[in-house]
């Protein structure tokens, strides 16, 4: 994957009658060699794979359960609210391609930038395809993978509907993106979807740090054992950018776009500027929710924060 995220982790869990895969990765055709390459070094085929389980709905996850279930006839599974947001971003009556950009020009993002938003959206259908048939996670009972009873855990913020699956018993967690070693997972606003996404995800980071978690397998990076600091760490740092953004309304009100352009720079290329501008907009939400700062409109509709 390109950077920052560098590459996506995907598991291999081995069954009495065959295996389970954990976050297949997004569907392009290096990523098929990439899978058959794996399949022959570890001894295995299609025909041989039961599962596949998705921790959240993002495409360097979801991608390629369909093409996976296609050749191996197996079961998918996600969360019932993770395959809710798949089809409010791709589904036949998503219409995520016209409200992000009107979501991002109410906050004040230029045309330069909004009219580029529709063709990078759709660049992620091809990672999608084909869709897979799915299966629900179910809710507050073990799981079963590799022949250990996981419990699921789900949270939310960075997606809704995300979960991950704990061990108790050898205190390993499969983590997906809800907590990661090193970058802080994207938090996003986005239209129709979780209101409130930085309180989700603060609110989900205060679940998983109530579980004693010996090795941690995220989605992205390497395997880490310091879960709880790393989670305090993360808490942290979500306090610290909302206080930032109090910093940068002292002396003025400013648009949604100013203030996501000076915490992340306005030198990004599309797919960055849209995570950079939905995290800044979780966190304006955030602030509005807890009564530090209020919106008000322009003359042209425009949205601008101000400090309450």
């Amino acid at each position: 994957m390109s950077y920052p995220l560098r590459w996506v982790n995907s598991y291999i869990l081995r069954e009495p009658d065959g295996y389970t895969i954990i976050d297949p990765g997004p569907h392009t055709p290096e990523n098929e060699e990439e899978w058959e390459k794996a399949m022959h070094e570890l001894g295995f085929s299609f025909r041989d794979v039961k599962n596949v389980v998705l921790t959240h709905h993002h495409p360097d996850h979801l991608g390629c359960a369909g093409w996976i279930q296609q050749q191996a006839g197996c079961k998918v599974w996600m969360s019932k609210r993770s395959f809710q947001e798949a089809e409010r971003m791709w589904g036949a009556t998503s219409t995520m391609n016209t409200d992000l950009p009107e979501l991002f020009r109410r906050n004040g993002m230029p045309e330069a930038w909004t009219s580029q938003l529709e063709v990078h959206m759709n660049s992620f259908v091809p990672q999608i395809t084909p869709r897979p048939d799915v299966a629900w996670i179910p809710e507050g009972q073990r799981f079963a993978m590799g022949g250990r009873g996981w419990l699921p855990v789900e949270t939310a913020g960075h997606a809704p509907g995300h979960v991950s699956f704990y061990d108790e018993e050898s205190r390993d967690i499969l983590c997906g993106d809800a907590v990661l070693p090193q970058i802080s997972p994207n938090v996003s606003l986005m239209p129709g979807s979780d209101p409130e996404p930085l309180q989700s995800f603060l609110q989900g980071l205060l679940k998983l740090k109530n579980l004693e978690v010996g090795t941690a397998y995220p989605g992205h990076r390497n395997p880490f054992q310091h879960f709880g600091e790393r989670i305090e760490a993360l808490l942290l740092h979500h306090e610290e950018r909302l206080v930032k953004i109090e910093q940068l309304l002292d002396p003025a009100p400013a648009t949604g776009f100013e203030l996501c352009t000076a915490l992340f720079s306005s030198k990004l290329g599309i797919h960055q500027m849209r995570f950079a501008m939905c995290e800044t907009l979780a966190h304006t939400r955030e602030l509005e929710r807890r009564g530090r700062i209020t919106a008000f409109e322009d003359n042209d509709g425009i949205l601008y924060f101000k400090m309450t």
